[in-house]
């Protein structure tokens, strides 16, 4: 792989998503894959309410290039296969969601256990064992208050480890706030994001932007300096 990485920050809004971060409890550095804002169109305005950085541990070039690295931006925005491979790759992910209005911790979980359970649904993976997973999902956020900034991050591993942490900016905890063990609700989570029904189009915009020039080129992810 190539010695000069091609990731770089992004920033909107008051929110900076830095090149390479080190979630809670982990050693490894995953880079920036892609960051966009959330919003509704509400009485003809779009209203931004959140930003979104999706970060993928560096051997996701690899997995990813066979597949991917001769496709253009724009065929990757059309392909559907690509966000999915991206969902179900056999490397870990971190997602950040940043508030840019205030939010309750209740507010934001209730739409995306909606659409978590929507999607679980008309794929047929929901079971007794999601059921018990939202609610856990749903605990996790009970007590939480997200202020302008204020970050949730959402780290998964290939086996369906799925774990919170909450910070009031967008600096990585060093400790998960709650883990949960169940592979359909990680997945769902980024698939709501990236999928075919996604949130955040401008997410999705975002990595077919940036990715072709990493799967391409590769990059060695070194720790950053800070998160």
């Amino acid at each position: 792989m190539a010695a000069e990485p091609s990731i770089t920050a992004i920033q909107f809004e008051n929110l900076v998503f830095p090149a390479v971060v080190t979630p809670p409890g982990s050693s490894k550095s995953y880079f920036l894959a892609g960051a966009g804002e959330r919003g509704l169109t509400i009485d003809g305005k779009f209203i931004k309410f959140t930003g979104i950085g999706v970060y993928l541990e560096d051997k996701a070039v690899p997995s990813l290039a066979g597949k991917w690295k001769d496709k253009s931006s724009q065929q990757l925005l059309q392909t559907l296969h690509f966000y999915r491979d991206i969902i179900s790759g056999p490397f870990e992910k971190l997602i950040r969601g940043s508030k840019i209005l205030a939010l309750s911790g209740v507010e934001y979980s209730r739409k995306v256990m909606e659409n978590c359970v929507a999607h679980m649904k008309s794929v047929g993976t929901y079971g007794d064992a999601e059921a018990a997973a939202i609610q856990q999902f749903a605990e996790a956020f009970k007590n939480v208050n997200f202020k302008p900034g204020a970050s949730v991050f959402y780290r998964q591993s290939p086996l369906g480890h799925l774990g919170l942490s909450f910070s009031e900016d967008g600096n990585i905890p060093e400790k998960e706030a709650a883990v949960i063990e169940n592979k359909p609700l990680s997945s769902a989570v980024l698939e709501t994001m990236i999928g075919e029904h996604a949130v955040s189009p401008d997410l999705k915009r975002s990595l077919a932007a940036r990715l072709p020039a990493v799967l391409q080129q590769g990059i060695i992810v070194t720790p950053p300096q800070h998160n």
